[in-house]
């Protein structure tokens, strides 16, 4: 496996925003003197920010997918997921897709495993929501969404015509807005495609505790989406949740009790439960590092992005960073920078990111954006935002680019794949769903 020329060895767990750009920073520095493994559980890097879009049918699942063999090919990757790091051994080991396992030595490690969905206590989430955080829940919702409405076409009972074009998201941070505002305009294109839903009502409702929407982010930037949602008749209840969820309806904190087959979980996510076996210190489940992104109590070990708790010095109080792309991205690249330098090459530097503003698209040509704070709306916004994605993706630009093209001049073809079911995306990693 190892190179003979090669001096060391810096194992990479996860290949998301962090372990991807870390891998090919690493390899410009150093990747003539140490081999570089890369684990992750896919064999390609997802571009998150895009999948809502796919689950609305304007961008092709394949289409936000690069291949981790072909950009780091001069690197080992591994297909497999990481169940065990042995501090003490520098010792990782991992169990592949068809049951095989195996183990490698490390003379440094980066932990960038990631995120999973985030649940909360509240009876019958696991078992009766949907997840949005991997590319299968994305097409599986997709899929959902239109076999509810084909179904509600041809449904003789006018209650489960109203439940079949009920939809509830839950989250309306910036998953859950942009799930929304795709999957209203995918609905309202297939119902005006279905001679059996002529005068139905179809319903969304954006459900979260928060006082407002994108509560993270500027406060115009929820005002611009607040405005659009409400525009197109999406019913945004905020400050209140759901409080049950079963076979047929859910229920809130409200009192009411909404029919519907569809509850779209969108409330977070929380670190990789791979932290919780490495016996080190967390901060509400993240793993503690340094601001040199440096796992305090582990020797040659550093983590980043969704499963670390990175401190922003951009913030005073202690806070850490927040788990977003823009953020996991340039934690990546520092990373890569520091283990370099403890290989004698260059200088470790601190952790320190101002946000260059948030970008959210809320399909067709609505959007709403604050690039350097400067508040922006409608199709200016939409095009910066699109340019923006264009620029960040790392392959398949063309390719987005012409799924935006054509699906702005022709009609696009709204049918299911029907190849993922239910069972293959269980809302919790650990419960499978019967």
């Amino acid at each position: 496996m190892a190179d003979a020329e090669k001096q060391h060895r810096v194992v990479i767990v996860g290949a998301g925003f962090a372990g991807y750009n870390a891998a090919r920073e690493l390899e410009r520095r150093v990747g003539a003197t140490t081999e570089i493994v890369v684990i992750n559980s896919t064999d390609y890097f997802l571009y998150l920010p895009l999948m809502p879009q796919v689950a609305g049918g304007t961008v092709e699942p394949r289409h936000i997918r690069v291949s981790l063999a072909r950009r780091l090919r001069k690197m080992w990757f591994v297909l497999g997921t990481v169940n065990h790091v042995d501090a003490r051994q520098k010792v990782v080991s991992w169990k592949g897709p068809e049951g095989t396992s195996g183990q490698c030595r490390y003379d440094r490690l980066i932990l960038t495993a990631g995120s999973v969905n985030k649940l909360l206590p509240i009876p019958g989430i696991a078992d009766y929501a949907h997840g949005f955080r991997t590319i299968a829940e994305a097409m599986y919702l997709r899929d959902h969404i239109i076999r509810q409405l084909e179904l509600a076409a041809v449904a003789a009972d006018p209650e489960e015509r109203r439940a079949r074009c009920t939809f509830v998201v839950v989250g309306a941070g910036y998953t859950g807005t942009e799930v929304t505002a795709h999957g209203q305009l995918l609905t309202t294109r297939l119902a005006g495609e279905l001679p059996g839903l002529s005068g139905e009502e179809i319903r969304w409702m954006l459900v979260d505790t928060a006082p407002r929407l994108l509560p993270e982010l500027d406060e115009r930037l929820s005002r611009t989406a607040d405005r659009v949602l409400r525009r197109r008749g999406v019913e945004v209840l905020t400050g209140g949740s759901v409080t049950e969820a079963s076979d047929g309806y859910v229920q809130l904190s409200t009192g009411d009790k909404v029919p519907t087959r569809s509850l779209v979980w969108c409330v977070g996510v929380r670190a990789d439960p791979l932290v919780d076996g490495l016996d080190l210190g967390t901060n509400r489940g993240r793993l503690d590092v340094d601001p040199f992104l440096k796992v305090p109590g582990a020797q040659d070990m550093w983590a980043c992005g969704d499963c670390a708790a990175v401190p922003d010095l951009t913030r005073p109080g202690g806070q850490v960073c927040g788990m977003t792309a823009q953020h996991a991205q340039r934690q990546g690249k520092l990373v890569a920078r520091n283990v370099a330098a403890s290989l004698g090459k260059g200088e470790a530097r601190e952790y320190k990111h101002h946000d260059l503003g948030f970008l959210v698209d809320l399909g067709g040509l609505a959007a709403a954006a604050n690039p350097l704070s400067v508040p922006l709306s409608g199709p200016a916004a939409n095009a910066l935002t699109r340019a923006y994605h264009l620029y960040s993706m790392s392959g398949n630009r063309a390719r987005v680019f012409a799924d935006w093209t054509l699906n702005a001049t022709t009609p696009s073809e709204t049918t299911s794949l029907a190849v993922i079911s239910a069972k293959s995306v269980p809302l919790d990693v650990n419960t499978p769903r019967a």
